[in-house]
């Protein structure tokens, strides 16, 4: 099967299985680049394991630290005449390099938010791994079915309380517009906290403390984003907002439960703006993104997912590094995208940017190459036009 692009909207529906393999190895050899990490976690599970920071820290993990890591995800395997998803892809490349390497590397497929998918994770860390003593909370999803309630609870990407008009670009045909989004109301605030608040995290953790399967020492984090003032209608002050203080609500909990369980610990990592699924279907964010590469890149520094994970993990997790935390005991990995200088340079783009001049003012070219990059397109060295077998099975 010979495997193009095919982008829609914000989405690729297509995923190329060779060209994500070759992305998860740009990822490990970035952190084999960069030296062991010391001290670091050896049982580690990733829930949200196949893309983005979630698949970044499992690399990060065993090729930084040689872990043993059990991921934990929901992704779409090859059908007839239609490719897998690239997390699908990107979980087996992954696998498949970590036990070439000698690390232990296990799977699980199926919807994170529910009570059987949780008793076959204990059930494999039981068997396998022994105690955990990372856990690493990655999970996006637009909806979750409650395992309680049975409730079907659908996220939106809305502002709260008024409407929210600025720009935004179609990162597909380059096009600048005005984009106006209408306030959430209150089931459909509520109804994202539900699915991307902290709920399911304190479920996790709760579920592994009382199988007895969290480590003493053991740390749990949780990722998240703040941004900047142009994106923050729509994201800080808006329903991902509402549900990221959430998370921060079980985080507080988490860490309490933690550190009487032999001084461990939880927290939030707020990181950097980067082109992921997630984000790419967030009005306005993608503009901000190609303006933020454009200037990161011109500081020379620019990082990706696996850049950030590495450093976090090499400069605040281990190592025999010490967490530092802002004042509302968030751990900032966003603490270079968020330097006065690079926000006033993107303050003094922002307005000035059209349909006519995207190309100049921005990194939109970075920004779709790292989006097709995404699914396993644009990676040197693999030939496109080559027949390629979609249905690869772990």
């Amino acid at each position: 099967m010979i495997i193009k692009p095919k982008v829609r909207g914000f989405v690729c529906v297509t995923a190329h299985p060779t060209g994500c393999a070759a992305h998860i190895q740009q990822q490990i050899d970035h952190v084999i680049s960069k030296g062991p990490i010391k001290q670091g976690p050896k049982n580690v599970l990733v829930i949200g394991a196949s893309t983005g920071y979630g698949l970044a820290s499992r690399v990060t993990a065993s090729f930084g630290s040689g872990a043993a890591t059990l991921g934990v995800f929901y992704e779409r395997p090859s059908e007839e005449g239609r490719p897998a998803t690239p997390g699908w892809y990107n979980s087996i490349a992954f696998t498949r390099a970590a036990r070439a390497a000698g690390y232990y590397a296990e799977n699980i497929n199926g919807d994170a938010f529910s009570d059987a998918i949780k008793q076959q994770t204990l059930a494999t860390i039981a068997r396998d791994m022994g105690p955990i003593d990372l856990v690493v909370y990655s999970l996006a999803s637009p909806r979750r079915t409650h395992p309680k309630t049975g409730a079907v609870h659908k996220s939106v990407l809305k502002p709260l309380g008024a409407p929210y008009t600025n720009k935004t670009v179609d990162t597909d045909k380059g096009i600048v517009s005005e984009v106006t989004i209408d306030s959430a109301n209150e089931v459909e605030a509520a109804d994202t906290v539900a699915v991307m608040g902290g709920e399911d995290w304190e479920m996790w953790i709760q579920a592994l403390a009382d199988a007895k399967l969290l480590a003493p020492g053991a740390t749990a984090v949780a990722y998240s984003y703040i941004g900047p003032v142009h994106t923050w209608p729509v994201y800080k002050d808006g329903t991902i907002g509402a549900a990221k203080v959430d998370l921060e609500r079980a985080a507080t909990a988490i860490n309490a439960k933690l550190a009487a369980h032999g001084n461990g610990r939880a927290f939030i990592s707020v990181n950097k703006a980067l082109v992921t699924q997630a984000s790419s279907a967030i009005p306005v964010v993608p503009l901000y993104i190609a303006i933020l590469y454009k200037v990161m890149k011109a500081k020379g520094t620019h990082e990706g997912c696996i850049e950030q994970m590495q450093r976090l993990f090499a400069t605040q997790l281990y190592n025999g590094s010490k967490l530092q935390f802002d004042s509302a005991g968030r751990v900032r990995v966003d603490d270079w995208e968020m330097r006065p200088e690079i926000q006033d340079a993107i303050s003094a783009i922002w307005p000035q940017v059209t349909t006519e001049n995207l190309a100049t003012l921005t990194d939109i070219a970075g920004y779709q190459t790292e989006f097709l990059k995404l699914f396993g397109f644009g990676l040197p060295g693999i030939n496109y036009d080559a027949d390629v077998e979609p249905h690869i099975a772990f």
